[in-house]
């Protein structure tokens, strides 16, 4: 196992290992349509790929990071944007102040 604190860029494109972090979903549309990373998204679509992009779209994506790089600084940095998507830090709670009167 090999872990490298460098960002290569092999086959996946870097405007895809950049803006997965933020529109993980978009993305995976996106990299379809154009066909930019042909070893990982093929071009027949089965119905497991659909349900995987659209539930698990970061999980899909760091699959494809790791086959492609292995464990490096981009496959961390899309681990932590999982952890932070997962664990609500894109949630905001708002809490009604109640005024009492007397």
């Amino acid at each position: 196992m090999n872990f490298s604190l460098t960002f290569p860029v092999h086959t996946i494109p870097l405007w895809f290992l950049v803006l997965s972090l933020f529109l993980p979903r978009i993305c995976i549309l996106i990299a379809w349509l154009q066909h930019g990373m042909p070893p990982y998204i093929p071009a027949t679509v089965n119905l497991l790929q659909v349900i995987v992009a659209l539930l698990i779209p970061r999980i899909l994506i760091l699959f494809w990071i790791y086959q492609d790089q292995g464990i490096t600084i981009w496959f961390l940095l899309h681990v932590i944007a999982l952890i932070v998507a997962w664990s609500g830090g894109g949630h905001t709670v708002y809490r009604r102040r109640r005024v009492v009167e007397v």
